[in-house]
């Protein structure tokens, strides 16, 4: 499929979320999952938060883990750990969702945009000294398309200045 201008994009190339899809080898044990949870009623913190959030600990080698409801959430839960609020900044990439950018100003911080490595389409290692103050709190890769950021050099400078 080409876009406007006739020309075929990546975005033409990747295909929509397709959640029947997701969902249809998984019915089965989905559906019994919810139908559990709707008979006890107890949807926030019930059973199955507490084993999910156990079982996540224990994946990525915590002590705990904090079941959210979105992505957003855990980015603020995790923004406020670092005391990102009024008259502080977070670095991050020009080219991202909405969520980082909206969660930092939620705060009252200052999100720091930082341009992309055009190859990659992550926040480029290289251009993120130039903008750190002394304000900085974090800085905030956003793994985009599949396409993880490269760690190594942003944990570099992260690491340099004493920032998350």
């Amino acid at each position: 499929m080409a876009g406007e201008s006739g020309l075929v994009t990546a975005v033409d190339r990747v295909p929509l979320l397709d959640l029947g899809r997701q969902y249809a080898p998984l019915k089965e044990e989905l559906d019994a999952a919810v139908l559990r949870v709707m008979a006890h009623g107890r949807f926030i913190n019930g059973p199955e938060v507490a084993e999910f959030e156990k079982a996540t600990a224990g994946y990525v080698g915590a002590k705990h883990a904090i079941g959210v409801a979105s992505g957003t959430d855990a980015l603020l839960i995790a923004l406020r750990a670092l005391g990102v609020g009024p008259d502080t900044e977070v670095i991050m990439p020009t080219f991202t969702f909405f969520a980082p950018a909206g969660t930092v100003h939620n705060l009252g911080a200052k999100p720091v945009f930082v341009d992309i490595d055009p190859d990659t389409y992550n926040l480029d290692p290289a251009r993120i000294e130039a903008v750190i103050s002394n304000k900085t709190r974090a800085i905030m890769p956003v793994h985009l398309f599949g396409q993880c950021a490269d760690m190594t050099p942003l944990l570099k400078v992260a690491d340099a200045h004493g920032i998350p």
